[in-house]
């Protein structure tokens, strides 16, 4: 079973194994609006866990998205460059932004569980 933990910026990885599934939460693509241009990061780039890895633009405002957890993009998702509206009709399943390969499972402490980021993101707004 994946173990999935959340950011305060609003991203999620979803982890099975040593590989963490990155994107963005519904909570987020309901805020930014319609998502209309997505940056994923190069394969092979390597990502340091707070630091910004892809960019995502809605009608509303560019965005950049955080890594939760550093790590090497071994994967990145073309379907949301070709089709930008998947990240807000499914943020948290096609929607995905890129995958890596965790360096260090227990940055992974810092961040929230489901029940956490519901209470943090209902707080926010």
């Amino acid at each position: 079973m994946a173990l999935e933990r959340y950011t305060k910026e609003h991203e999620y990885i979803r982890v099975e194994g040593d590989i963490g599934t990155v994107g963005i939460t519904k909570h987020a693509a309901e805020h930014l609006g319609d998502v209309v241009f997505a940056e994923l990061p190069a394969v092979g780039r390597h990502v340091t866990q707070g630091a910004g890895a892809a960019v995502v633009e809605s009608v509303k405002a560019a965005s950049d998205v955080f890594a939760p957890a550093s790590g090497e993009v071994i994967e990145t998702n073309g379907a949301i460059v070709d089709t930008p509206a998947l990240v807000n009709e499914d943020p948290e399943g096609r929607g995905w932004f890129f995958r890596i390969r965790l360096k260090d499972k227990s940055e992974l402490d810092s961040l929230m569980d489901a029940a956490a980021y519901a209470k943090d993101a209902k707080g926010s707004g």
